[in-house]
């Protein structure tokens, strides 16, 4: 007989543990359990920790509570100016109420995908191509809206949405370039004129003071001197002084003026009255020195 009630006892020692250990339950810290009996919702959500449930008649489903960091697809559209572009992004959302969660979608991660893939294309539809490059915040603000509406029937609270990256063609990178590097260009031109300005009238004031004291542009002239001489190159620079340059000016002869009278040079006759002298007497009939015989008589000039 005792024999008897010690194999009960055991036995129903056996089932009690077995039935202990198929209703325990654990719920981590940043999860709720849901429970159905016989298919209908309890509205008791089970707490993190130990939990009991019916074996056989309730199933306990887990929900994480934690923040899901979903990537979206690159999405290919025409902005409003009618570029091309390629967008992704990446949406956080939590879990906010676990029944929700798995009672009014089927699932709730891959239909906050879905929605987050077709919010996307109609914001890039809706922008112009500067808004995706600059003005980020507002079009994630803008995305945060349109996905946290119907999410929230869902059990489902967008944290924050972020757009990653705006992919452009390579003509349009490259038409990009060009506008920044002309507005690079102009901006440069138009600093570099105000210094043009802004040192032509420090340089007028400079002169007019050199101009009171000469002295001052002798020093400034070595100073020059000294300046060039400190580059130890072969280049030698020899500068010409201003008062010189006004000498030379004030020596020249003006347009205007007469030019002086012609000066007569005067020739002497190195042998004078060399013209009043008898010419020499030449026999009319010479001999030649050859044959012997008598020669032509000399021409006689009548002038002479």
């Amino acid at each position: 007989m005792v024999e008897e009630l010690l194999a009960a006892a055991a036995a129903t020692g056996a089932a009690a543990v077995v039935y202990v250990a198929a209703a325990a339950r654990v719920v981590k810290q940043y999860e709720r359990g849901v429970v159905f009996r016989f298919g209908r919702l309890m509205s008791e959500v089970r707490q993190p920790g130990f939990t009991m449930i019916l074996p056989v008649v309730d199933r306990l489903h887990k929900v994480n509570l934690q923040i899901v960091t979903l990537p979206v697809p690159a999405q290919e559209g025409i902005t409003r100016d009618n570029v091309t572009v390629r967008v992704d992004a990446v949406v956080y959302f939590k879990v906010i109420d676990a029944a929700d969660a798995l009672v009014r979608v089927e699932d709730y991660r891959f239909a906050v995908s879905q929605m987050a893939q077709t919010s996307l294309r109609s914001i890039i539809g809706k922008s112009d191509l500067d808004d995706l490059l600059s003005n980020r915040e507002k079009l994630n603000q803008g995305l945060e809206l349109m996905l946290d509406s119907p999410a929230m029937g869902w059990g489902v609270a967008i944290d924050r949405v972020e757009i990653k990256d705006v992919s452009l063609p390579e003509t349009m990178k490259r038409s990009m370039a060009r506008q920044a590097e002309a507005d690079r260009e102009r901006r440069a031109r138009v600093i570099n004129a105000d210094a043009e300005l802004q040192a032509s009238k420090k340089l007028a004031e400079a002169a007019g003071v050199m101009s009171t004291q000469p002295a001052a542009l002798q020093l400034r002239l070595l100073q020059t001197v000294m300046a060039v001489s400190a580059e130890k190159n072969s280049t030698l620079v020899l500068p010409i002084p201003v008062e010189l340059l006004r000498f030379l000016e004030r020596a020249a002869p003006t347009p205007g003026a007469a030019a002086p009278e012609a000066v007569q040079p005067v020739v002497q006759d190195p042998l004078p009255g060399i013209e009043n002298l008898p010419l020499p007497e030449l026999p009319e009939h010479a001999p030649d020195t050859l044959t012997g015989a008598p020669a032509e008589p000399f021409p006689r000039d009548e002038a002479a």
